[in-house]
């Protein structure tokens, strides 16, 4: 078992746990919980898979994803006072979360030959788009087009990916790199409070 591998399971765990807190939010039941935890986790995955035609997508080859999943929605709706005091923690596993995902999208879409441009595109859905979906369902403006530096950092930390790749840089350690840049990229951001332009009129 992988180490990235199990990163990724564990940014799975904690996109579940962000779907699950937005429908709390949006005082939904136990069902729409459970639905809106899942597609934040497997959603920008599963997206990524059918347009580059790869299958079966990922989840259902794999059950570890779906007892993760419901790990983090039973856990949530459980103890959500307790989760949420946790906001600092789930923010590191989050970006941790995008930075795997991000890596595991372009290094899928590279094995099937598609363009490194195209590739990092491919990585960038892998990362944002459950999170996307889960802002649309709860009726959310979706946080890559709110001022947060956040899919910005994934194209960022894709680009290095490559560019190190390119360079034949291990892949190990080119992952290890590229996730730290990601992860420094967020907390640097939040940090000081760095965003794009708002567009204005």
């Amino acid at each position: 078992m992988s180490i990235l591998y199990i990163l990724d399971l564990l940014g799975t765990l904690v996109f579940a746990i962000s779907g699950t807190l937005s429908a709390a939010n949006k005082k939904l039941d136990l069902f729409g919980a459970f639905f809106t935890g899942f597609i934040t986790a497997i959603g920008g995955g599963t997206l990524r898979d059918l347009i580059l035609g790869n299958f079966p997508v990922a989840w259902i080859s794999d059950l570890n994803y779906l007892i993760v999943i419901t790990i983090g929605v039973l856990a949530t709706f459980l103890f959500k006072g307790m989760i949420m005091q946790l906001k600092r923690t789930l923010f590191l596993f989050d970006t941790i979360g995008i930075g795997v995902f991000t890596i595991i999208g372009i290094e899928k879409a590279i094995s099937l030959s598609i363009h490194p441009v195209l590739a990092i595109i491919m990585g960038l859905f892998s990362a944002v788009m459950g999170g996307v979906i889960r802002d649309t369902l709860c009726n959310d403006i979706p946080l890559i087009f709110r001022k947060e530096i956040y899919a910005t950092a994934c194209l960022i930390g894709g680009v290095l990916f490559i560019f190190l790749g390119f360079l034949g840089v291990s892949s190990s350690v080119n992952q290890f790199i590229t996730i730290s840049c990601i992860i420094a990229i967020r907390i640097i951001c939040i940090r000081f409070k760095i965003s794009l332009p708002v567009l204005k009129y």
